[in-house]
């Protein structure tokens, strides 16, 4: 594992690694252990999109480490001026131990892994998620204590967030299954993957995909960068929301996540969310567990 880049290229042992480690990190921190293991390392962090938890969280966990994070603005980079990203990349793997980057192309992310000499972490791009997904798996295994032979059914947009937990559910031994409208599915190369597996349904029905499930996932309707289709995906989302009926469709005890930010009455009611706001918020913390694990097991 020489980079994070997208939850297609981890194995099932290095996705095991990375949620074992975050467990121990989790536990080292909140048991006052130090675990400097980024002493003296620097890690820059590319933001060409707006971020509350990733930010916070990398350069949190950056500091927990031991190490240095900068925050690197496209507005203060020749990269947001026209710059090769190829050149970046040449530049910034001579002054740091490490990048993230939070970008809209997934193509960018893969350039900077090519001409760079140092280890690349994917914090977001339109295509994958893959640090969300990892802090996922971490909340899913913390509340049902296993992965392998749970259901997870995913409701909404074929998006980032659908595409690296279809990939990393499936890695891990789940059902997967998901509810989206036909003109919002996964790319092929997702659909493809998932098509491997037996335990891989996609439908219309949110009902259907919901059955039997033990955990319900959903994400925002209209992403970063889709405001102006905001209107038209309510529209054809209409229909695709974790509710109280959806929630009887699912096992009695199943848990609801959340990547966040919710918006309350469109994916997800209130209700629904108040209710398993323990899980969501668990979630969310572990996005600097599971993204610690990732720093040390790629730059330590």
């Amino acid at each position: 594992m020489k980079h994070l880049l997208k939850m297609l290229d981890l194995t099932t042992e290095e996705i095991t690694e990375i949620l074992d480690l975050a467990d121990q990190l989790k536990y080292e921190l909140n048991h006052g252990i130090p675990h400097p293991h980024l002493k003296g390392k620097t890690l820059g962090m590319i933001f060409q999109k707006a971020s509350t938890r990733t930010r916070v969280s990398f350069e949190t966990g950056m500091y927990q480490l031991g190490g240095y994070p900068l925050f690197l603005s496209s507005n203060d980079l020749q990269i947001g001026r026209g710059e090769p990203v190829q050149d970046t990349a040449r530049v910034l793997s001579r002054y740091l131990s490490g990048i993230m980057i939070r970008t809209f192309e997934q193509s960018e992310v893969e350039a900077l892994a090519e001409y760079g000499s140092i280890p690349i972490i994917n914090g977001l791009t339109d295509f994958c998620h893959p640090c969300q997904v990892l802090a996922d798996l971490m909340t899913i295994r913390e509340f049902k204590g296993k992965l392998e032979g749970l259901k997870m059914c995913f409701i909404g947009d074929g998006n980032n967030m659908a595409n690296s937990l279809i990939v990393g559910c499936l890695k891990m031994g789940m059902a997967v299954s998901i509810a989206c409208p036909d003109d919002y599915q996964p790319p092929k190369e997702i659909l493809d993957f998932a098509a491997q597996y037996d335990c891989f349904e996609m439908t219309n029905s949110p009902a259907q995909a919901a059955k039997d499930a033990d955990v319900l996932i959903t994400d925002v309707w209209a992403s970063m960068g889709q405001e102006e289709e905001a209107a038209k995906r309510r529209e054809a989302f209409a229909g695709y929301q974790i509710n109280d009926d959806l929630m009887a469709c699912a096992k009695a005890d199943a848990m609801v996540l959340h990547c966040l930010p919710a918006h309350r009455e469109e994916e997800i009611t209130e209700k629904v969310f108040e209710a398993h706001a323990k899980e969501i918020f668990e979630e969310a913390e572990n996005r600097l567990h599971a993204q610690k694990a990732v720093m040390v097991k790629l730059m330590a």
